[in-house]
């Protein structure tokens, strides 16, 4: 895939948890360049620096703390427990923090490289002049839920019963919270990752960039 050396591309993958959206992120900006932000490792810090520190205000305290983000030391982080994950999905309801996340890093972060993947919930929102939107999910829930535990109990001691038990829960609310809730964009290509494998994604993701550009 060629593009022009000076053009623009943004790209924002959309969907539910453990749909394999950061996989596919991860392998296409891998394969062609690209510098890609996991949004909701910026929503998981924020998680986590709250219950450690447990501030007073939250938004005088996350509008200092994403200022000063260093990127690329917090994907070297564990931020994938339990605690984290539960409590991310509930600070990601508050309209409040979400705008703190989206105007203090977000569109920070694309203006900052020409090519790049946005992997979250709601980019195509924040970013409706995107040139390529997809919207990934892995139905049945259950095959979804085998994918992460088995990436997960290799960190730590957990159940499939919990993990799937954590997913519906999380995409439940995703789905139905009153500020950016998940739902597909009308100008997004819907991907079902079950019966697809990593490099399945891959190629049908770089069919419909190449047809897009």
């Amino acid at each position: 895939m060629k593009l022009k050396k000076n053009k623009r591309v943004l790209i924002v993958i959309d969907g539910s948890s453990g749909s394999g959206k950061s996989t596919a992120a991860k392998l296409f900006a891998k394969k062609f360049s690209f510098s890609v932000l996991y949004s909701g490792l910026i929503y998981r810090y924020a998680a986590k620096k709250i219950l450690e520190d447990r501030p007073q205000n939250k938004i005088n305290y996350l509008s200092s703390l994403i200022k000063k983000i260093n990127y690329n030391k917090i994907k070297k982080l564990n931020l994938h427990t339990q605690e984290i994950s539960s409590y991310s999905a509930v600070i990601a309801k508050e309209k409040k923090i979400r705008k703190i996340i989206t105007n203090n890093f977000q569109k920070k972060f694309v203006k900052k490289f020409r090519k790049v993947i946005i992997e979250g919930r709601d980019g195509a929102k924040i970013f409706p002049n995107a040139n390529v939107k997809f919207f990934v999910v892995c139905r049945p829930l259950k095959i979804a839920a085998k994918r992460r535990w088995l990436q997960i109990k290799k960190k730590q001691k957990i159940s499939f019963e919990e993990v799937y038990i954590d997913l519906k829960k999380r995409d439940f609310m995703d789905k139905n919270r009153k500020h950016s809730k998940l739902e597909r964009h009308p100008d997004s290509v819907y991907i079902n990752t079950a019966n697809l494998d990593k490099l399945g994604v891959l190629k049908f993701m770089q069919k419909i960039v190449e047809k897009k550009l």
